[in-house]
């Protein structure tokens, strides 16, 4: 319903691999792709009530070539958001005149990630912008937040808004300049090494696995930002089609106690109290699925 012209539209924005040296980002990117898809009850929800638009690789020559961070005639595309040229920086060109078509239009509320790999710093942690408006700059915390109810490799403690003149041409603060104080525009940042989980002192390192885990989560924190939490109760579960002896079987357990699914537990709306003690009302661990 949400794609029908005229429609009230959600959007996510995704980005990634700007610098492509940074692959963790494409793995993290992959992880949002491949849940959004699925069949997973939450991905279900999130494709009826938003809109995602991912654009994963925003430098495929410098990806080909080896590059660490420019392109493939020299640039660092994430400080030419202000001017992109289509014919030095065409991925940028065309991504930010999409972008600019589609926040023309009135009934468009934008969300923004785009997503780096940090060559210092441990764990998942995001930078957002600084604005004048008090509630404005606050409410960007929320996000990253929720996400840190939902990964445990992501930390809270080392999100940090940033407003250096050099990072003047990122995605992040060129988007955040332009759009209304309806969206928000994050850096999303992951450790090309190791995260260490909050209460422990031992660091982790990331597999490529872990990496998409974290992406994952990335997804079904959407579920909690834009409280759609009770929408999965409604999302009917589909039940294999069962064998004559399984259904023999499955005649025999009728009078045993109801399968609750492992992510409806729990109370339907679970919002903080602002102490970060309390978690997401949605279980985010990764159940037994093939992701």
């Amino acid at each position: 319903d949400n794609l029908r012209e005229g429609a009230e539209q959600k959007v996510v924005f995704i980005t990634g691999r700007v610098h492509p040296g940074e692959t963790p980002s494409s793995f993290v990117c992959q992880g949002i792709i491949d849940f959004l898809v699925s069949q997973h009850p939450i991905a279900r929800v999130l494709r009826e009530y938003l809109v995602f638009k991912i654009a994963p690789m925003l430098n495929p020559d410098g990806v080909y070539l080896g590059n660490y961070r420019c392109s493939l005639m020299g640039f660092d595309l994430n400080r030419h958001w202000l001017d992109p040229s289509p014919w030095v920086h065409p991925t940028l060109h065309g991504v930010k005149q999409l972008i600019v078509q589609m926040y023309n239009d009135p009934k468009t509320f934008f969300f923004y990630i785009d997503i780096h790999a940090h060559s210092t710093m441990m764990n998942g942690f995001i930078f957002f912008n600084i604005f004048e408006d008090e509630e404005r700059f606050q409410r960007q915390a929320i996000f990253p937040f929720f996400l840190c109810q939902n990964a445990e490799d992501f930390s809270y403690s080392s999100t940090s808004f940033n407003r250096d003149a050099v990072k003047a041409g990122t995605g992040r603060r060129f988007l955040g300049g332009l759009l209304d104080h309806t969206s928000y525009c994050y850096t999303l940042e992951v450790s090309f090494y190791s995260y260490i989980i909050s209460g422990t002192t031992a660091a982790v390192p990331y597999t490529e696995e872990a990496y998409m885990k974290l992406g994952r989560n990335v997804a079904r924190t959407f579920l909690d930002y834009y409280r759609l939490n009770p929408m999965v109760e409604k999302v009917a579960i589909p039940m294999p089609r069962l064998r004559n002896k399984e259904i023999e079987v499955q005649r025999r357990k009728e009078k045993s106690p109801p399968y609750k699914h492992p992510l409806l537990r729990g109370p339907a709306s679970n919002y903080p109290n602002g102490k970060g003690d309390k978690k997401s009302s949605v279980n985010h661990k990764d159940p037994s699925t093939p992701f």
